[in-house]
């Protein structure tokens, strides 16, 4: 490994993050292009340039709780939202958040594989009706074509919790898995993500129009999110990268055993 000369590199890794890498992320990528540098040399060359990277804000809950929610689904997962907990598509979650923009509130659900990180499926739309988080669930079954079996977890919201949507579960075998009551950190994946979408595009301008944020965030998510940035709990890899990392190593290990 050669050591870093300057700040060149910085700045361009920097720039390509859309700048939200901080210190950590970047020398990760250095060390991708096999340069090695201390992350207090990398902070104090971000410091001399001005650059910052993007800080999740403490996330806010928004769900509106089913009073009858308690005798439905119990929560399967129990926190158990480390990748290698679970297999590519056996574990989903899912959850609401919206977006203010001078026309008024944009409301977003998506679906996010538990293993991988990756947003599988995702809507947009005026509204908070059941029909928001049953779009986001077809989308991501159209795309990723679960076995039965597959747990969707979600809060005990009204849309989660609505029959529209557990017939939707039910139709397509879905086992159904549901946060305890008050209980946030529950869902703590889908949370987590809603912070970064936040901090790292919605917070830093402003959203004339609901279209303009509806293209943003798509391309965010498909381009971005999913396809270019690092993610700490994935070794550092993106969620693409990190499927086609474990389809590989699945493969390889059934050769072996065959």
């Amino acid at each position: 490994m050669s050591t870093i000369s300057g700040q060149p590199q910085i700045v361009d890794i920097h720039t390509k993050s859309r700048g939200t890498y901080g210190a950590p992320r970047i020398i990760t990528k250095l060390a991708e292009a096999g340069i090695c540098v201390g992350q207090k040399r990398v902070a104090r060359l971000m410091v001399r340039r001005g650059l910052v990277g993007r800080c999740k804000r403490r996330f806010k809950v928004t769900t509106t709780p089913d009073s009858g929610a308690d005798s439905l689904a119990p929560d399967l997962l129990k926190r158990a939202f480390a990748p290698e907990a679970h297999e590519l598509d056996t574990a989903w979650c899912g959850d609401i958040t919206y977006i203010r923009t001078w026309e008024g509130w944009l409301y977003l659900a998506t679906v996010i594989d538990l293993a991988s990180r990756r947003v599988v499926g995702f809507a947009m739309a005026e509204h908070m009706r059941a029909d928001l988080v049953c779009d986001a669930l077809e989308m991501a079954i159209e795309q990723r074509h679960p076995a039965m079996g597959l747990i969707f977890h979600a809060d005990r919201g009204s849309q989660y919790t609505s029959d529209q949507f557990r017939q939707l579960l039910s139709q397509h075998d879905i086992v159904q898995s549901l946060s305890r009551p008050r209980q946030c950190w529950d869902n703590a994946v889908a949370e987590s993500w809603f912070a970064t979408l936040k901090q790292e595009l919605i917070y830093r301008q402003g959203w004339p129009t609901r279209t303009l944020a509806r293209r943003a965030i798509f391309e965010f998510t498909e381009v971005f999110y999913n396809r270019q940035r690092l993610h700490s709990s994935l070794g550092n890899l993106t969620p693409v990268a990190y499927e086609e990392r474990r389809r590989k190593n699945s493969a390889l290990n059934d050769t072996q055993a065959a």
